[in-house]
């Protein structure tokens, strides 16, 4: 307790300091509304194609950045460029699949994207799936953490397991599984898929639910429908893995219904401590064409120099990228992502030039890292933490910015993770400045912790501060907000209809959010605290070991 309020008050000190820091104030006036529509009007424009990696868009969107930081003044990070190379590999799947299930009351025969959706791991040309015996696994979790393995004493080589998304507390909301409602890395699909690879399976199928997965099917099959990407060392490839997917909940109680099995027993039965995988004595047959390419993306990244501590280091991230063309929309068939996240981007490009116009020079060096590939599973991020460009037990903390508010100010932000490390005492203390607070993530049901790019930071080990717009608005308050948000990521979230509206946005709260983010940075970058992972926090020991290996 006496180290946190040490650090309060030294950022109170640092707050006091800025009263007087005029050139503080002139560079926080230049975060503006005009600023950041000249920015998000080109990066989410039709001439930049979605943004898509490995693409004329990617060409463009990355040229744009790095000439926007050269003429801002910062400099290249990455060994005398801005782009970070990231090594991929493209996998585009013939969307001409066929899956049929056998063995059951009648033949069930899947159509692509309308029914199901998926790809494989492989780079292979051609993959043939026949007569693979169907399990269901529950939520398909094995976790020594909380005593739950849908997996024990069961035996899934070469076969296919169909699982549910999310974990066991989601359905319960009971706290003493896992973490009740909020979701937890076990329930993400990322985390199926690796398990199941793990378990040896041939195939795995996820049912999709809106409420669990937090978004639509729509979502599903925009995601899915294009080509797949992957870091040239990912796991799945050396797998046994062949296939997979998604299938919709209506699919999956027409095969349930096939097997003679009741689905809604089923899986709420799997939501129960000592549940038991059911073999639904059925058989899978799918064949695809696939083609493999080897290629390349790149993160962007540009640095701000300390004066004093400049071998130590504050980074900033948001993904750039997006999904580019989608030839099945009719109409509109470009995925602009103008929310998600041309609006982030901007925001790096803005707070850059702000930090330029400081003096004297803040402290500690700050990193503008644009990342690639967060839509394909965070790919770019995860590739900088583990090829860092600076030594991560000298990067003070990561700030992820990850889709800006659209609907005017808000009195408070939501940090995903709240109570996680020592930097939500900075963003708590700079929102106080501004007469705001910060609320944990409101839907802790949607496992938002896990869809970013802080998350990447995270898992090696460096605090990370995923603060994200609020929903408490001014003007219409808390249910409103909330109504807005849900509303938007139903109607527009990795859909073509993400466009630049700047007559329908309120950028009021995007600037003022903006600020906040940057005072943060401003903050870390000026004192010699090093925040920490609390207590009980999973990244803390990893964060504990680079710490000695540093000194």
């Amino acid at each position: 307790m006496k180290k946190y309020l040490v650090i309060f008050f030294l950022i109170s000190a640092l707050s006091g300091c800025k009263t007087w820091n005029r050139s503080f104030k002139a560079a926080l006036q230049t975060i503006t509304a005009d600023d950041m529509k000249k920015h998000i009007s080109v990066l989410a424009s039709d001439e930049f194609l979605g943004r898509a990696p490995s693409t004329e868009g990617e060409t463009k969107t990355i040229s744009y950045l790095a000439e926007q930081f050269r003429q801002i003044g910062l400099q290249p990070a990455a060994r005398g460029s801005y782009f970070q190379e990231v090594p991929l590999v493209k996998l585009t799947a013939d969307h001409d699949m066929k899956l049929v299930i056998t063995g059951g009351k009648n033949m069930v025969r899947l159509k692509y994207s309308d029914d199901f959706i998926g790809n494989t791991p492989q780079r292979k040309d051609h993959i043939r799936i026949d007569n693979s015996d169907m399990i269901f696994v529950g939520y398909g979790i094995n976790s020594t953490e909380y005593g739950w393995n849908d997996y024990e004493g069961l035996d899934v080589k070469g076969k296919t397991v169909v699982l549910l998304i999310n974990d066991p507390g989601y359905v319960t909301s009971d706290s003493s599984l896992f973490n009740g409602r909020a979701m937890t890395y076990y329930g993400r699909w990322t985390y199926k898929y690796e398990e199941a690879a793990r378990q040896g399976a041939e195939a795995v199928i996820i049912i999709h639910e809106t409420g669990a997965a937090a978004y639509p099917w729509g979502v599903v099959q925009n995601s899915w429908s294009g080509p797949e990407f992957c870091l040239e060392d990912d796991e799945l490839a050396s797998s046994g893995l062949q296939f997979k997917g998604w299938i919709t909940n209506e699919s999956a109680r027409k095969i349930f219904g096939s097997a003679g099995l009741d689905f809604d027993r089923l899986t709420k039965s799997a939501s129960t401590r000592g549940f038991k995988p059911v073999d639904m004595k059925l058989k899978l047959s799918l064949e695809l064409r696939n083609r493999t390419e080897y290629t390349r993306s790149n993160n962007v990244a540009a640095v701000w120099p300390g004066s004093r501590r400049p071998d130590e280091y504050i980074i900033y991230t948001a993904h750039w990228d997006h999904f580019g063309v989608n030839n099945a929309f009719k109409g509109d068939s470009i995925l602009n992502g103008a929310v998600d996240n041309a609006t982030g981007t901007a925001s790096l490009l803005v707070m850059a030039k702000a930090f330029t116009l400081l003096h004297p020079v803040q402290d500690r060096s700050v990193l503008f890292l644009s990342v690639t590939c967060e839509e394909q599973g965070l790919l770019g991020s995860d590739y900088y933490a583990r090829n860092p460009l600076f030594p991560p037990g000298k990067t003070i903390g990561v700030i992820n910015i990850d889709g800006l508010n659209i609907f005017g100010r808000t009195k408070d932000m939501n940090i995903t993770g709240y109570g996680f490390s020592g930097l939500d005492d900075y963003a708590i203390a700079v929102l106080g400045k501004y007469g705001r607070y910060a609320t944990p993530d409101p839907t802790p049901e949607k496992g938002s912790y896990f869809r970013s790019d802080h998350f990447s930071f995270a898992k090696v080990g460096i605090p990370s501060l995923n603060l994200s717009s609020g929903v408490d608005n001014v003007e219409h308050g808390r249910e409103w907000g909330l109504a807005q948000n849900e509303k938007w990521t139903m109607d527009n979230y990795h859909k073509p209809s993400d466009n630049y509206e700047p007559d329908k946005w309120d950028f009021s709260g995007m600037i003022e959010d903006t600020r906040v983010y940057f005072e943060i940075g401003y903050d870390l970058s000026n004192t010699d605290d090093f925040p920490e992972w609390k207590p009980g926090i999973p990244y803390k020991s990893l964060r504990d070991m680079m710490m000695q290996k540093q000194n």
